[in-house]
């Protein structure tokens, strides 16, 4: 079992030429040992970055470049944004569908956490109608 994050021992700067020259240390953290990288951050990295981990990248800088990004872009290694988006209307349905069946009086196991975004509560016979008239 691996020890927990002790924050404490991040380190804004680093010491170079034996305690001469003094600079921003690199922000980046290693995913398997936890620990800081030891490098100096560049100069002109937004993010306290060295060359290793970013520093000098600037992003895309065209309209082209940005929309091929968004395209290819993966969060957490599996989903798109339209995945993402998609997944969310869908849950927003299938919320609203167990609201249709407690309407209906069923007695079923509601999905707990927060509603996704497009939910609209389903209280009502004629609510329910007009949920299950949109679906088509």
């Amino acid at each position: 079992m691996m020890a927990p994050i002790d924050k404490t021992e991040y380190q804004t700067h680093v010491s170079l030429a034996g305690g001469r020259i003094r600079c921003l240390r690199c922000t980046a953290q290693s995913s398997r040992t936890k620990k800081q990288c030891g490098k100096p951050a560049m100069n002109s990295s937004a993010t306290q970055k060295c060359t290793h981990h970013g520093g000098r990248s600037t992003g895309p800088r065209t309209a082209e470049g940005k929309q091929r990004l968004l395209n290819a872009h993966l969060l957490h290694g599996e989903q798109t944004k339209t995945a993402r988006a998609e997944y969310s209307k869908d849950s927003a349905k299938i919320s609203m569908l167990e609201d249709c069946l407690r309407v209906l009086g069923m007695d079923i196991k509601r999905r707990q956490g927060r509603k996704a975004a497009g939910y609209r509560a389903v209280r009502t016979m004629e609510g329910m109608t007009e949920f299950v008239r949109g679906l088509r």
